[in-house]
Formats: structure tokens, C-alpha cells, sequence
């Protein structure tokens, strides 16, 4: 039971990293229709900017700070540069766009800093807390803590505000919200800049944990996409439960069976469902909305 209730915590902590990419995906989603696969480069540069703060006499709470603002900055300048640019193109050429900005960032980066692996120290120390047998860290909590805050924050964006129902708008019809009054190059910039925040704040909370380095976002993206399309694309509830389901099916495969087997698991499961339900989980959710 204790072995169990180990590669559950595991699972969870892995899921909610995936949980928030996945939510980065979703609200670009919502706006354009658009899959943007320079997500995970966020996630590395949230790490990275905050590794780097910290080593230059930044207090760790300002350098974290710090590289949200900074990776919103870069979110925005991908939407202004690459994505608005070629607006009438079609979905498949703005993916690839998404996919060479990935790679730009990625080899920017690369220049920027280095090639090593990196960390900074965990928010609440590194002694472990005993759980049914079985132990986290401090810092996995904060990972969960934060997927849960960004999963309700971006339900009451979406569901209470107008900014959110315009983005939703978008979503459903870019020439309909237009007649209405809606300006979607505004909606466009904020979900790319929102987008972008919260998988800097994942990169932020996961560094502790796992390490991170220029390429750790190719991954990330991966599956952060699989968990959005397994939860049901453009669903913020999909997002979470998919990341989670994901993150724990991965630990499980893993402590059972082989950690080289869990990324293959993990995909096979993902495509099973897919081929059951291709909307995801959640996915009906999300067509019929108006």
C-alpha cells in the first residue's frame, strides 16, 4: 500500500505540471483554434529566467516574478510576430509556425544561458512529509497547489467575466465576435501573454523537482498536448484531469513496470480513448457551447 500510495504522489506531482501546460493550451485553443507547441518552451523559460535571476542576487520571489512577466513579454511577441502575420493561413501552417518558434526559442536560449542542468532552492525546503506511508516534498505540494489555483482562476475567468466570455466568443465564431464589438486581436494578445504566464508559473514551481534545462520544453509540450486532447481540447476541466490522469498512469507504469515503458503507456491509453471518444473526456463540453 505504501509502494502504491508512493507512485500516486508521484503521479500527481508529474500531472500537475502537465495539468498546466495542458491549461496553456487551452486557452490559446479557445481564442484561435490554434495548437501552440512553443508551450513547453514557456515552462523552460519560467525555469530558466528564475535560475539565472537568483544566481545574479535576485531574491528568489522577485526573479520567479520576474520570469513570468518576462515569458507573458515573449508570449505576446510570438502572437505579434509569428501568429498575427499570418492570420488568414491556414490552422496547419499557423501549427508549424508554432512548432519553428519552439525551435528559435529553444536555440536562444541555448546561447543565452547554457546546456546544463539547473535549480534553485524549493520554496519550503526539502525535508520530506510522510502521507500514508509513502513521502512528498514540500515543493510537490506547491506544484498541485498552483495547477488547482490556475484551473479555478481561469473557470471564473471564463465563466465570470466579460473578458473571458469574449475570448470564448472568439473561439466560436472570430467574425461574429468582431460584429458584436469584441476586439480579437486584444483577446488574441491576452491568451498568448496568459498563456504563457501560467506555464512559466510551471516552470517556476517544477524546477525545484525535476531540474530544467534549454530543452526540457520539447517534452513538456508533448505531453501537455496529450493530457489537453485526453481531458478534451479547449476544456479547462478536460486540461486538469487529463494532466493528472497522465502524470499518474505514467508513475504507475513506471513503478510497476518499467520506467522505460511509461511514455509508450502512456500514449497507447491516449490514443485507446481517442479512438473511443474523439473529443476527450470532456470534449462535448466544449461543442456545445455558444
Amino acid at each position: 500500500m505504501a509502494e502504491f500510495m508512493q507512485f500516486l504522489l508521484s503521479g500527481v506531482t508529474v500531472g500537475a505540471v502537465y495539468a498546466l501546460v495542458a491549461l496553456g493550451f487551452t486557452i490559446i485553443y479557445n481564442a484561435s483554434d490554434v495548437v501552440n507547441f512553443a508551450q513547453g518552451e514557456f515552462v523552460m523559460l519560467g525555469g530558466m529566467i528564475t535560475v539565472f535571476s537568483y544566481q545574479a542576487g535576485i531574491p528568489l520571489p522577485l526573479a520567479a516574478i520576474l520570469a513570468i512577466l518576462v515569458t507573458a513579454a515573449i508570449g505576446v511577441a510570438l502572437n505579434k510576430l509569428a501568429i498575427e502575420p499570418a492570420r488568414g493561413a491556414p490552422v496547419v501552417s499557423l501549427i508549424i509556425i508554432t512548432i519553428g518558434a519552439s525551435i528559435f526559442i529553444r536555440g536562444l536560449t541555448q546561447i543565452a544561458f547554457d546546456k546544463q542542468l539547473h535549480r534553485f532552492p524549493a520554496f519550503s525546503g526539502d525535508t520530506p512529509i510522510a502521507i500514508g506511508g509513502a513521502t512528498i516534498l514540500p515543493q510537490s505540494l506547491w506544484v498541485v497547489a498552483g495547477a488547482l489555483m490556475v484551473f479555478i482562476g481561469l473557470w471564473l475567468f471564463f465563466t465570470k467575466t466579460l473578458t473571458g466570455r469574449a475570448v470564448l466568443a472568439t473561439a466560436n465564431n472570430r467574425i461574429a465576435a468582431q460584429l458584436v464589438g469584441i476586439n480579437t486581436r486584444y483577446i488574441m494578445t491576452l491568451s498568448f501573454a496568459l498563456s504563457a504566464a501560467i506555464g512559466a508559473l510551471a516552470g517556476v514551481l517544477v524546477t525545484p523537482i525535476t531540474l530544467t534545462s534549454y530543452d526540457v520544453g520539447i517534452s513538456l509540450a508533448l505531453k501537455g498536448f496529450a493530457a489537453a486532447m485526453l481531458g478534451g481540447m479547449g476544456n479547462p476541466k478536460g486540461a486538469l484531469v487529463g494532466g493528472l490522469l497522465l502524470g499518474v498512469l505514467e508513475a504507475m507504469t513506471a513503478g510497476y513496470i518499467s520506467s522505460q515503458y511509461k511514455d509508450a503507456a502512456a500514449f497507447i491509453v491516449i490514443l485507446a480513448v481517442l479512438f473511443a471518444m474523439p473529443q476527450g473526456i470532456f470534449g462535448r463540453k466544449v461543442t456545445d457551447r455558444v
